[in-house]
């Protein structure tokens, strides 16, 4: 299984345009330092990949990878398979642009589907455009081991009723965000995605510690961090991520559980888009990474 990291920023991306945040400006300073909304690729070897969510970078983020252009004899406009976490924004406004697709595929939970297509509209907005095909993921201890998707079984991890905004009025009910276990069967390896944590439930701890990669949600690196940077009222939980330090932190606890573990969905405000700053060697002590954008990890 192939994991190429297209994205590893929270929304907005890094440098944010309307922020002159020390993260945003070091980024302008330090284009390096610039990240893409959080999204991820995934195959097999000489597999077709998935792309798990589909962010307003979708474009730029296939543009990166010359492994994801379409190749040369082939078709134009191929069929492309999306899966997401969650229906947030910044994890489906990209499922637009890629309507020039002869085939739009997308799985998500069924309360997921529900809120792009009766608030979004998204079905009837790209109808004219292409064949948009939903298919409903499975959520853990499906008995058939999840989705087959690309030749590796995918499976839904509850996590949250958090809704997004647009979706405010929606009964909140059903996998509104999950994380997602992928595994392929020919190696027995698998991969956990979770870009947006906002409770650490008994079934993400089970799917962390049978997981060989964790990569997770790094939004906030302590809770108070919103607050402290002026941008919200609310700490890090209560805006439905939980930090890496403190008290009811993930770090500790992904320390003890996995094998290898990464960050990834950072926020402009988060002092490890930094590559010098200290906070990098707590988490190396405890074995713990930071996701970068075009990293590719093969399990």
């Amino acid at each position: 299984m192939l994991l190429k990291i297209l994205g590893t920023a929270a929304g907005g991306g890094v440098p944010q345009w309307n922020c002159a945040c020390p993260g945003c400006a070091g980024a302008r300073a330090h284009p390096e330092r610039a990240r893409l909304h959080a999204s991820l690729a995934v195959s097999v070897e000489g597999g077709v990949p998935f792309v798990v969510n589909a962010t307003p970078d979708i474009r730029r983020q296939l543009e990166i990878h010359p492994d994801l252009h379409p190749r040369p004899g082939g078709e134009r406009t191929p069929r492309v398979t999306v899966v997401l976490t969650d229906a947030e924004l910044d994890h489906t406004l990209g499922i637009a642009q890629l309507r020039e697709a002869n085939e739009l595929v997308v799985w998500s939970t069924a309360v997921v589907r529900d809120a792009l297509t009766r608030h979004l509209r998204l079905d009837a907005v790209l109808a004219p455009y292409t064949n948009l095909t939903w298919r409903t993921l499975p959520e853990t201890s499906a008995p058939d081991g999840g989705a087959r998707i690309a030749g590796l079984y995918v499976e839904a991890v509850p996590l949250s009723v958090k809704r997004p905004r647009y979706a405010a009025d929606a009964p909140p009910a059903g996998a509104w965000s999950s994380a997602l276990r992928i595994k392929d069967p020919a190696t027995g390896s698998t991969v956990l995605y979770a870009p947006a944590l906002a409770q650490w439930s008994p079934a993400f701890e089970d799917a962390a510690a049978g997981a060989d990669c964790v990569i997770v949600d790094g939004t906030f690196l302590d809770d108070p961090e919103p607050r402290r940077s002026g941008f919200s009222a609310k700490t890090a939980t209560e805006m439905g991520h939980l930090p890496i330090h403190g008290a009811g932190g993930t770090a500790a606890r992904l320390a003890r559980l996995c094998g290898r573990c990464l960050y990834t969905h950072l926020n402009n405000s988060n002092p490890l888009l930094d590559p010098a700053a200290p906070q990098h060697k707590v988490l190396t002590d405890l074995g713990l990474e930071v996701a970068q954008d075009r990293m590719v990890i093969e399990l």
